[in-house]
């Protein structure tokens, strides 16, 4: 596999400055003013070149009081503001997003590791979302009753839920802030966010982007907020605080177990993001002019570090030797290496930690009787020296094997046989995840099976795409372990409200409901 040199052509020192990254930056905010924190330093590395980005000072429980007494107070104003008036102000942070789009993409290429393409991605997806909410803010839509009482109307109404905690994870650093942010915005809701550890610079400078718009609008301190902190400073306590009405957490399903146990216990509202083993079959009537790119972006897309990448390949016996040469020509021409270079397929793992759990599932799947046809190594020597580079893996396996029921953060492929599309679909599902699929096919039965009641049990089902890269217009979310929370668009703006039904009486009587006599 060929690999790319990193050089010093990518203006990095340039990029920090424009995005308003210092060398140690503070770590909290309430909109536009920068607290004066004192946690400890964390450091901030790339994985793509090991070299040292930036410092945050940590915000601590005390900063965290301060920003949450901040936010409940411009809640108070905030929510009676009128929802295309908030609309407004989303419009222009999607703006101001759009002159910073370059910059900030290469941000979430140099800190998280995803090549410079995704990164620009992202940010477009965060400007997408923008332009998603200013509409939604003029169709917060209720509905209208009929009575069974006469002289009386019905109808239901949508209200503002107050403080929205977003919890991000490292693989999309700010645009799953932006799904949930936005949204919960024109809604009139207020929002505290606490990035992932691992990518902290990229919260700082959105924030700093953010404030732009804010401080030119005399927005109040406390609509958007930042809590830059690991769990030392701030971690369960924010889930057990009663004064955040909904926390939306995106991460692992074990890290969105505790999250459901510790909100639910105090009856909150959730939307948990969690963990995929997204499959795709592949039938003997698939356009393979269609698989193959589909499949190869699925499974080493952000080098296999997207919640919806794709797991495991389903192949219709027939095709199976086919596809795997197929894929393992394609599988050697990739090119891994620095993220900011374009030509780059493949960055690197976002830590040791991820090479590690990488290596370790790879071993497990030998252990259980796999085969390794292709990848699985840790890249060394120039341009490789921050340890996080692997050569992404393909592995024969049986869909009953422990390890490939969990979900390996990682360009991890597994390659599963089948015989009828009966057997496919059961194999399809029997795993504890249920987040995104696919079909490849072009016979229409087939198609229709698989996204019928008796098809894909996930909460993203496609035909004849992959497994990855969702539009911010449909729902998404998934089932079973993936946690069944919903973002983004479609009708999930719900999920940032409470429903409240109401019945106006405009007669001159009092009827009772279901006809019942009370006299007094």
């Amino acid at each position: 596999m060929e690999q790319i040199v990193a050089t010093d052509q990518y203006n990095i020192e340039e990029t920090l400055a424009e995005l308003g990254i210092k060398d140690v930056n503070a770590g909290a905010c309430t909109g536009t003013e920068w607290l004066n924190t004192s946690g400890e330093l964390l450091e901030s590395y790339s994985p793509g070149t090991g070299e040292l980005i930036g410092k945050i000072q940590q915000g601590t429980w005390d900063d965290y009081e301060t920003v949450i007494a901040t936010a409940q107070s411009a809640f108070i104003d905030w929510r009676v503001l009128p929802a295309p008036k908030r609309g407004e102000i989303v419009r222009q942070i999607g703006n101001e997003l759009r002159k910073h789009k370059e910059p900030l993409g290469r941000l979430v290429a140099h800190e998280m590791g995803k090549i410079y393409q995704e990164g620009l991605g992202e940010v477009q997806e965060m400007i997408d979302i923008c332009d998603f909410a200013v509409g939604l803010s003029r169709q917060l839509h209720g509905y209208t009753m009929h009575s069974e009482r006469p002289g009386h109307r019905m109808y239901d109404q949508y209200h503002p839920l107050g403080v929205v905690g977003v919890i991000s994870a490292f693989n999309f650093p700010v645009a799953v802030w932006a799904w949930n942010a936005m949204l919960a915005m024109v809604c009139g809701d207020v929002v505290v966010w606490k990035p992932s550890s691992k990518v902290m610079l990229c919260a700082i400078a959105v924030s700093n982007i953010v404030s732009k718009v804010l401080e030119r609008n005399q927005i109040p301190e406390g609509v958007l907020n930042l809590v830059a902190s690991s769990s030392k400073y701030v971690g369960d306590d924010f889930l057990a605080d009663k004064r955040v009405a909904l926390i939306s957490a995106t991460g692992s399903t074990k890290v969105g177990k505790k999250v459901a146990r510790i909100v639910g216990e105090r009856l909150g509202k959730t939307i948990l993001e969690l963990g995929g083993n997204n499959a795709i079959i592949i039938s003997d009537k698939a356009d393979m002019n269609l698989v193959m790119p589909a499949v190869v972006f699925g499974s080493v897309g952000t080098a296999g570090q997207r919640c919806t990448s794709t797991r495991r390949l389903i192949v219709q016996e027939s095709m199976y030797d086919t596809l795997v040469e197929n894929l393992k020509t394609t599988y050697s021409q990739l090119k891994i290496g620095n993220p900011l270079n374009e030509d780059t397929h493949v960055g690197p793992l976002i830590d040791k930690w991820a090479v590690e759990d990488f290596q370790n599932s790879i071993g497990k799947v030998q252990d259980e009787g796999g085969n390794v046809i292709i990848g699985g190594d840790v890249l060394e020597g120039e341009g490789y020296e921050s340890g996080c580079y692997v050569t992404p893996c393909i592995a024969e396996a049986e869909n009953s094997f422990d390890i490939v029921q969990e979900e390996t953060f990682a360009p991890l492929l597994y390659l599963l046989k089948y015989k009828d599309l009966s057997e496919a679909l059961a194999m399809h599902n029997d795993v504890p995840q249920g987040l995104s699929s696919s079909i490849f096919t072009t016979d229409l039965l087939e198609a229709e099976m698989f996204l019928s009641h008796a098809g894909s049990d996930c909460g993203i089902a496609n035909v004849n795409i992959g497994t990855s890269g969702a539009e911010i217009g449909g729902a998404f979310g998934g089932e079973k372990e993936t946690g069944g929370g919903r973002e983004s668009g479609s009708d999930a703006w719900k999920g940032y409200m409470r429903q409240q039904t109401n019945t106006i009486n405009y007669s001159n009587d009092l009827p009772l409901a279901q006809g019942i006599e009370f006299d007094v």
